[in-house]
């Protein structure tokens, strides 16, 4: 009964009202996964005397932690629209067994970045900017963080699979176990048990267990469709790497992001040292505000319309997308407003140094000044992803960053006197036209891509 519930909600059901039941707790779910990485760092910045110091030092592992949830999302975001397109054709063991599979290669992952980040940990925080001051604590925060990585793949890797089986607020759930873990465990660790960074890390690693428990007993329980079992975990290369081609572009922008944060740190601890590194560990907290909220909208427009694409009903799909996209813009817009009008509260949640505070304040409106833009690139290029389309969606997640922002990182110091300043513009001149090209893109190839999709499905 409930798989027929979710085939008829997807295939006849209301939009709006499914991009509502999908999409809030996607949102609410993301929000609530952004406290992983930020709960921390607020608690951080407070710690007497060392917070400023440490906190940048945390800020220093980012490139880290994205290229772990990079390697996630790789099966995950990959294999999720492969599944619910195999769901839409009535492929059912086709789509468990690309559960299976994705499960697999997820436990390979998390066993070799477990090995390799922790046993090179000291050398590449060095390469990201670490200080002899900032160093310890980055290390500290580091290798207990990389022991938990197995955690991390379970939960940002299945958790896809729950939610494009309609469990949306199943999905919600599992990052709300684990913030509130979080939130409860930091303040006793950090300054209970004076434990400071580690107490940190040791928090996060225990909540993405419990987390990482709540998704297996669900994967393996009876209300899923999709249920994970021993004979799936056998890796065909039929089944994994389409997953895997689709879930690259996904992946580009998630380990861009790494090299994008380390870029930002070389250039910023050259020409402003520790306290414009700190402004922007500040300021990427803050763009989670904007970037993993739109995400969360995605997650409730993908079912919807790989489910439709599979099913060949194309003006579903068109109609998805334009509350999809609606959505997004929506959110951006209100977000950019509010980042250039009152930077200072969200400056202030993170430190209570106000040198550091009264930098990030004049960065962020630089930084920010694109992000309005974000909600169309982002909408157009998971609609990519929710469609199948591997190729164009790896294109335009390397546009933004590979393409225009990290060159651009480097080359605008020589055009502007204010090196600074420069390094930070290279973001809203890159957002904007990554938005564009992105839209163009998607506008024009539309009807071509569900056409040929429908043409698929007769033959």
């Amino acid at each position: 009964m409930a798989k027929q519930r979710v085939k008829q909600d997807m295939g006849s059901g209301s939009i709006p009202k499914l991009m509502m039941n999908l999409a809030i707790p996607a949102v609410v779910a993301q929000l609530i996964n952004m406290l992983y990485n930020i709960v921390d760092r607020i608690y951080i910045g407070h710690i007497p005397e060392a917070g400023a110091s440490a906190l940048t030092g945390v800020g220093l592992f980012l490139p880290i932690l994205m290229m772990i949830n990079a390697f996630a999302m790789l099966a995950g975001s990959g294999g999720a629209p492969r599944a619910a397109i195999a769901m839409g054709k009535n492929e059912q063991e086709q789509a468990q067994k690309i559960l299976g599979n994705c499960f697999l290669v997820l436990m390979i992952f998390a066993a070799v970045l477990t090995v390799a980040f922790y046993t090179f940990a000291p050398q590449l925080l060095r390469l990201f900017g670490a200080s002899d001051v900032t160093l310890p604590y980055a290390l500290s925060y580091a290798r207990i963080y990389i022991l938990g990585t197995v955690f991390v793949m379970i939960v940002m890797g299945l958790n896809p699979f729950i939610t494009t089986q309609g469990f949306a607020k199943f999905s919600m759930i599992t990052t709300v176990v684990g913030a509130v873990c979080n939130i409860i465990l930091d303040p006793i660790l950090i300054f209970g048990l004076h434990m400071g960074v580690q107490g940190a890390a040791v928090a996060t690693v225990i909540s993405q267990a419990v987390s990482a428990v709540w998704v297996m007993l669900f994967l393996c329980g009876s209300k899923t469709m999709l249920k994970l079992t021993l004979p799936d975990m056998k890796i065909v290369p039929e089944i994994i790497m389409p997953c895997l081609a689709l879930g690259i572009s996904t992946f580009v922008m998630l380990s861009t992001e790494s090299i994008l944060n380390i870029s930002f740190n070389s250039s910023l601890s050259r020409f402003g040292g520790d306290v414009a590194v700190g402004a922007m560990t500040i300021i990427s907290s803050c763009n989670q505000l904007v970037t993993l909220p739109l995400q969360g909208i995605c997650q409730g427009g993908q079912p919807i319309m790989s489910y439709n694409f599979g099913a060949g009903k194309k003006e579903r799909v068109k109609q998805a997308f334009r509350c999809q996209f609606l959505a997004c813009v929506s959110y951006a817009a209100l977000l950019w407003a509010l980042m250039m009008i009152v930077p200072q509260v969200f400056a202030g949640i993170f430190s209570s140094n106000r040198d550091l505070v009264d930098y990030t304040v004049w960065a962020m409106r630089i930084y920010m000044a694109g992000i309005f833009s974000t909600g169309v690139q982002i909408s157009c290029q998971q609609t990519f992803m929710a469609l199948g389309q591997a190729k164009i969606s790896l294109l335009m997640a390397c546009l933004r960053k590979l393409v225009l922002l990290i060159p651009l990182i480097f080359i605008l110091p020589f055009l502007f006197s204010n090196k600074v300043f420069a390094v930070f513009v290279a973001e809203p001149v890159s957002d904007i036209i990554a938005a564009s090209v992105t839209a163009a893109m998607l506008f024009t190839r539309l009807n071509g891509i569900l056409d040929r999709g429908a043409g698929e499905r007769r033959h």
